[in-house]
């Protein structure tokens, strides 16, 4: 690979390699906070929408999966291309995408008929989604250059956005919609007003490439660490996406059937999976990257998928308005510590392997203690627990793809940013949302039949299930509130809650199978040595430091 060795990274010094790096670091945490402005509003206003649109729980489910699958095109396509086109031409494309997403978003009609809605609301959330994508391409890689010897950090720093913005989102839609009565459009149009801040921000800034760009390596060197296994996962989550999301609601105006407008979508993944392959002279890549990407899939499925229903989950369960303190909460304790990752990590001594496993045991049991809890209060308590796992997930997995695998440039860490939102949208919001339906339904008892839902909910070939009725558990929920309810709407609210509790528990699976994971990579790393970063030789390091053993990418060539 252009002759270049990986050795030891020395510690010389933790200044960034450039003098505006902090603004880049600002414009990048704001970049980012838009993201968790946007997503935290749209979770907030499902009531609304359910209400106003009839959408069920998987429907509510898919948009918001919309507003993370498009993160995937955004971040892939932003990584491949960062050090060819540059950081700044693909802000300006994320900048008129953030644009665009609100004019198709807040031009739906009051009026529009469930379909119409939902149409709007899905690529409008999407397009949001690729603008979002692309920030982030082009913030991780760019942090993870700027401060190469201190990248947990800065890179954990950097996401301390997303909770920030969980938060302001949150208390947008607390005050505007349950205190003041404004609508959904006018509290989802404010994320407008952060677009314009990381705008300015970036606006004249001269920003450096990667690691791998500066030492020359080609575009098809940089991607032979990722190889044929980590493309694997990638176009298997795009094949599902074209299938599912792009051309099986076309079937009916293609005249194609189902199955194929499915197979469409492999064909689609499988052209692009032997793109890669021929690109790379069929590589098969580093199989702890591929490890990585899996984790990270399950990551993006439970943090994401997760936030994205805990407004409605606490609503349900703890009373109107709840919803706002248990994310405001669990997203206030992401904020701090992921300011505060550093510190963490120098105290204890854990690797970044180390912190992901105590995390992932963490989210499992914090997500077992909210599904068991019987008030706010012990739920506040259940969330500190599972807040203090999630918050290290995202940015420390990047750190370690970043200081494990430096040849693969923006590429690697962008694809598995990718990753995590499109197994967010795909699996985690929908998946979630179909749970919902499917606990509660089956809980509805047979007298009671009259609230279940006639919209049929389907998830990635499971069965076929009927939730309950939108508009009669939102009524039930009210009667309920105010002690008028009938046995029938007591009936219906008891089963929707019981399934917000399964589902809870049905989650909690994922962030076990991920202790698994990481426990497997921590022995792997005790093996060899212990966890270390690495570079290029002769970048930022001493070119006779000892190189550290790294998983090589093996193929034909």
């Amino acid at each position: 690979m252009s002759g270049q060795s990986l050795v030891a990274d020395p510690y010389i010094s933790n200044a960034p390699i450039a003098p505006n790096a902090k603004r880049l670091l600002l414009a990048g945490f704001m970049a980012i906070l838009v993201a968790g402005v946007g997503f935290s509003i749209r979770s907030s206003v499902f009531d609304s929408l359910r209400g106003s649109y009839a959408f069920s729980d998987t429907q509510l489910g898919n948009i918001n999966g919309g507003g993370m699958t498009g993160f995937c095109f955004g971040i892939i396509v932003a990584g491949l291309l960062a050090d060819e086109l540059g950081y700044g031409l693909l802000v300006c494309v994320a900048f008129l995408s953030h644009l665009l997403s609100a004019v198709i978003t807040l031009a739906v009609p009051a009026t529009a008929t469930t379909a119409s809605a939902y149409q709007h609301l899905f690529w409008g959330s999407f397009i949001f989604a690729v603008a979002n994508g692309t920030l982030e391409g082009v913030a991780n890689p760019l942090i993870a250059t700027l401060f190469p010897h201190n990248r947990t950090h800065y890179l954990n720093m950097l996401h301390a956005s997303w909770p920030a913005g969980l938060m302001i989102g949150s208390g947008i839609s607390h005050v505007l919609g349950d205190k003041l009565g404004y609508g959904w459009k006018i509290q989802l149009g404010l994320f407008i007003v952060p677009v314009v801040g990381y705008g300015l921000l970036f606006l004249g800034q001269k920003m450096p490439k990667s690691e791998a760009a500066e030492k020359g390596l080609k575009f098809s060197e940089m991607f032979k660490d990722v190889g044929i296994l980590g493309a694997l996962i990638a176009c298997g989550l795009l094949a599902i996406f074209f299938g599912q999301n792009v051309f099986l609601p076309l079937a009916g105006l293609l005249k194609i059937q189902p199955s194929t407008a499915l197979d469409i979508g492999y064909f689609i993944g499988g052209a692009l999976l032997l793109t890669v392959a021929v690109m790379t002279r069929f590589s098969i890549g580093a199989w702890v990257l591929f490890v990585l990407f899996i984790a990270h899939g399950l990551v993006g499925t439970v943090e994401l998928g997760t936030d994205s229903w805990i407004p409605n989950t606490g609503n349900s369960l703890f009373g109107a308005g709840s919803g706002f303190y248990l994310l405001t909460y669990s997203s206030l304790l992401m904020f701090v510590l992921r300011f505060g990752g550093h510190f963490i990590e120098k105290i204890l001594g854990l690797s970044p392997i180390g912190i992901l496993l105590c995390a992932a045991v963490l989210a499992c049991l914090g997500l077992n203690l909210l599904s068991f809890s019987p008030t706010l209060g012990m739920a506040l308590a259940a969330l500190t627990v599972y807040a203090l796992g999630k918050a290290f997930f995202w940015p420390t997995m990047l750190a370690v793809a970043s200081d494990r695998y430096p040849k693969t440039g923006a590429i690697a860490i962008s694809m598995m940013g990718g990753i995590g939102m499109l197994a967010a949208g795909l699996l985690g919001g929908p998946g979630l949302g179909y749970a919902n339906d499917r606990f509660a339904g089956k809980n509805l008892p047979a007298a009671y039949q009259e609230f279940r839902s006639n919209t049929v909910s389907q998830f990635l070939g499971q069965g076929e299930t009927h939730g309950i009725d939108p508009i009669k558990l939102k009524a039930a929920q009210k009667a309920v509130a105010d002690n008028k309810a009938t046995e029938g709407q007591k009936a219906a609210v008891a089963a929707y809650q019981m399934g917000n509790r399964q589902t809870l528990r049905a989650d909690s699976a994922i962030p076990f199978t991920m202790a698994v994971i990481y426990l497997l990579l921590f022995i792997y790393f005790k093996s060899i040595g212990g966890y270390k970063a690495v570079h290029l030789a002769g970048t930022h390091g001493d070119e006779r430091m000892i190189g550290l053993p790294v998983e090589p990418a093996r193929g034909v060539s």
